[in-house]
Order: C-alpha cells, then structure tokens, then sequence
C-alpha cells in the first residue's frame, strides 16, 4: 500500500471520528468558561505548529494545529502566570501571551483577576473542568437517540433459537423456545444486552429468569471464557454463555423524548461496560494486552467507514463515551485529576501549592505517556509489526 493509499484508508477515517469528538470536548470547556466570565485565550484542534486560525471579537484565538490527537482551551490565569514555573516555561509563556516584559510582575490587575479561570469559585472551576468529558456524554447520548428516533432501534429478540452442544446454556439446562427476560437482575430488551453481560462477566457466575411457556424460572449458569477476535481483528478474552437468538426481531422508533430516555440507557450501560473493563484490567482479570491504542482505533476507523454510516455512528458514539470517561479518571493532566485539586481545596480551604502542582502534573504527564506508549506497543504486537521487525534481525 502506497502512502496515498495508506493516508486514504487509515490516517483520514481516524481525522475524521476523532476531529468532532476532541471538538466537542474541548467546546464544553469553552462555553462553561465564557459562561463564567473565564477569558479564553486559545481554542485549538490538536497540538504543535498552527497550520491555520482566526481571533474572534473575545480576542480567543481559534487554531489547527499540525498535531491531530486531541486538543486544548487554554484560559487566562488557568496557571499563575510565574509561579512555580522554569525559566524556559515562563518565557515560553509570555511569548503565547504575547508579552514580551521580562520583568512582567506575577500579580493580577483587578480587571484580570476578573475573567481569570483560577480567580473564579471553586464550584465554577469545576464546572468548567467537568464540562469538557460531560459533553462527550451528553454528545454520545443525542446522537444515539437522534438514530433511535429516526431510523429506528434494532430489537433482536432474547428468545432462544439454538442451544450450542457442550456449552454452559446446555450445562445450565437452557433449551430451545426458552426466552431470557433478565440477566443478573437487568432486565433485557435486546439479545445484545445479554452477549454484552456474559462477555464482559469474566468468571461471574449468570443468574437468568426465564420464560419457558407459562412459567417463568430462575437459572445459574457460568459461562464459559473464550478468545475470540472481534470484528476489527482484535484477540480478547470473552464470556460465553453458548446460545443464539431465535430471530433479529424488530426495528422500533420512538417519540424524541422517549429516544432520548433509551439513548440515556444505552449510553450508562455502555459507559458502565467500559468502567468495568478498566477494573478487570486492574486487577487482572482481564489481559492488559486488551488496550488498545492509536493504530488500533485508526484500523478501526478505517473498518467502520468501509462498513456504512450506522457502524461509523456506532463507533464514533462508543469512542466518545470512552473519551468522557477517560479524561474523567483522577490522573493529574486529566480533569478527573483537576477535580481532585478541587476537592483537596474544598476540604483543606486552601490551593495545593504550586510545586506540588508542578510535580503531580509531571507525574500524570509520564503516567499518561507510559500508558499511550504500552497502548502503542499493544498494537504492534496485535498486527505483527514487533514480530516483522524481530524476523528482520533473526
């Protein structure tokens, strides 16, 4: 594959899911901040060199930057100007701010302090911070009830249509006919919502109530784990339970504000689904070799476009869950990390100090780099980079 191609069905898909959900994100931020009374001073779409921008009548400068993976608000007085700072990074930032003093004071006129983020309540600060992950929340659940309410939701059915010999259903005593009305106490509208508890139900053992003619009974069983790879290539580690669905059921459309409930429900799941995840990998119940990283969500990008527009939803949806919830860990860098400040600060009445800031943004800043490049190194073993390289030297 050439490099237009190469740039074609990977680099471009990527840009184009990930472009609108860094937008979104960082708009939260934005608009809380103005809402505020915060001064923003810089609204960019990715990092580094600015290839091209305007500077609105607030005197925000909008930029792209060359860098495309992620994104930033920069607001006034979001950091003292001076304090805490290396003599690099103080002149690094007058020159964004454009002054060029040397001998600028650190002190605030009135009029700054004003519109100056770390001048602002303590409850406006973390407004402002939440914001950002809670727009790719509130961003997931639109879009998925807009699709509900016009194209309709795909309700497959939970009756079930085969047992598979020697599986765990079989082991259970489930048969054919029999119809699953609620797994582990939630109650199942779709046979996806079954597979995704069983596959994420890494060694849980599975209560079910279940419809078998007139009666409804109570069944354990405990799924058996799998490596299976899913639709984008990807070896994981799964529960399966060993049962299909009788038929795909029917397509429902909903009212708006009822589109908009069920959006709300899908997307906790979802998000619940993800957290619980994260746990399993923590604790090892899950291999960490199930991260993935940039190679793996551009391959993934590039899948879904060549799939049609209800998988590309699909997935943009699911990414921007994970990306409200990842920035939502406490992590110094991130503003789950922000939050956490904010709390020490309500609980004590005073800021952390600035060395301490200092200090615990580097930690989170090798904390989050560690882990994009072990993401990294996941997806070159998955697709056989790491092993082409080692042949190459064998």
């Amino acid at each position: 594959m050439n490099a237009i191609a190469w740039l074609y069905h990977y680099i471009l898909p990527f840009i184009v899911v990930i472009t609108p959900l860094v937008f979104i994100h960082e708009l939260g931020h934005f608009l809380l901040a103005r809402w505020n009374g915060v001064r923003v001073e810089v609204f960019s779409i990715g990092f580094g060199r600015e290839l091209f921008g305007w500077t609105d009548r607030h005197n925000t400068r909008w930029k792209i930057s060359a860098l495309p993976l992620g994104g930033y608000v920069r607001m006034f007085g979001q950091a003292e100007p001076d304090m805490g700072k290396t003599a690099a990074a103080r002149d690094w930032a007058r020159s964004e701010r454009g002054r060029e003093d040397p001998e600028q004071p650190a002190e605030l006129t009135d009029a700054e302090r004003d519109v100056a983020f770390n001048h602002k309540r303590i409850w406006q600060r973390a407004a402002i911070t939440v914001a950002g992950p809670a727009a790719n929340l509130i961003f997931a659940v639109v879009l998925t009830a807009i699709i509900f309410a016009t194209f309709g939701q795909q309700l497959s059915s939970t009756q079930i249509g085969q047992v598979f010999p020697g599986s765990a259903a079989e082991a259970a005593g489930l048969q054919k006919g029999d119809k699953i009305l609620s797994a582990n106490g939630q109650t199942l509208r779709r046979f996806e919502d079954l597979a995704a508890i069983v596959g994420l139900g890494l060694n849980e053992p599975l209560k079910l109530q279940v419809q078998r003619g007139d009666q409804v009974i109570a069944i354990s069983a405990q799924p058996k784990i799998i490596e299976t790879k899913d639709i984008f290539g990807n070896t994981q580690r799964i529960g399966q339970l060993g049962v299909q669905t009788a038929g795909a059921g029917e397509i429902v459309h909903y009212d708006p504000l009822t589109a908009l409930w069920i959006a709300s429900v899908e997307t906790y799941r979802t998000a619940a689904g993800v957290l619980k995840s994260v746990g399993q990998i923590l604790t090892g119940a899950r291999s960490a070799g199930d991260l993935s990283g940039i190679v793996s969500i551009a391959k993934m990008s590039s899948n879904v476009f060549e799939a049609g527009i209800g998988p590309t939803i699909s997935f943009i949806v699911f990414i921007s869950i994970n990306l409200g919830l990842i920035n939502l860990f406490p992590i110094p860098l991130l503003d789950g990390g922000h939050l956490v400040f904010y709390a020490i600060e309500a609980v004590s009445g005073r800021k952390p100090g600035p060395r301490t800031e200092e200090w615990s943004m580097r930690v989170g800043l090798a904390l989050v780099f560690s882990l994009m490049l072990f993401a990294l190194w996941n997806d070159l073993v998955r697709y056989g980079v790491i092993s082409y390289i080692a042949n190459l030297f064998a």
